[in-house]
């Protein structure tokens, strides 16, 4: 009993690091292999629909989180080498990765494919589409559909959308008065006092003597 209680005591681990040679062999059939855990059932069924779509594009598409990178190992490398891995008669042309310890982001598309969406292109969703909504609190399904639709965009013959507007904090300043304003209202002082005087002691003389 004492065994069990110290076993409950104790923390869970850190999420292990994935390799390329831990994944499957093949690429999953519904396009998203989520070894993090990071999206809800719906979430998957939507970022599956949405690259699903981009095959009357001509396009194979998968998604893929992981836990952690091994050391010494880049995202976009990881992300190169998985791509390679599942090439084949049914492997994907494109691949999304999201790292999820760190949030961090990759896209890469076999060579034939880079001839309709450039490297800078993927570079660029992928670290500001992708990357800004998991920035702004972990939005996994909004981050990965912004990025599919960016490029489904240009797939189908479209401008690129173009990066995230960023949101900026407008800071509100205080009004300081002008020297004119300044003199302005100095001035109009002692024209109100004049008026008032000259109201207020005729009344007073007035009642005074009308006693």
């Amino acid at each position: 009993m004492a065994c069990l209680s110290l076993l409950l005591l104790v923390p869970p681990g850190p999420a292990l690091a994935l390799s390329v040679d831990a994944l499957p062999q093949q690429a999953p059939a519904d396009h998203v292999l989520d070894e993090a855990k990071v999206l809800s059932r719906s979430a998957a069924a939507d970022v599956s629909r949405a690259l699903d779509g981009l095959a009357s594009e001509g396009v194979t598409a998968t998604w893929v989180s992981i836990p952690r990178l091994d050391y010494g190992v880049s995202l976009p490398q990881f992300a190169g080498q998985l791509l390679e891995r599942w090439q084949g008669a049914e492997g994907p042309e494109l691949l999304f990765v999201i790292d999820g310890q760190t949030s961090g982001t990759a896209i890469v598309a076999t060579p034939q494919l880079q001839q309709r969406l450039s490297p800078d292109l993927l570079r660029s969703t992928a670290r500001t589409t992708m990357a800004q909504p998991l920035r702004d609190g972990g939005r996994y399904r909004q981050a990965s559909l912004d990025a599919v639709n960016r490029l489904a965009v240009v797939l189908n013959g479209g401008e690129d959308p173009g990066e995230p507007l960023t949101a900026t904090n407008v800071v509100a300043t205080a009004r300081v008065p002008s020297r004119d304003e300044t003199e302005s209202s100095n001035a109009f002082t002692p024209v109100v006092v004049l008026l008032v005087v000259g109201t207020v002691v005729p009344m007073l003389t007035w009642w005074v003597f009308s006693r």
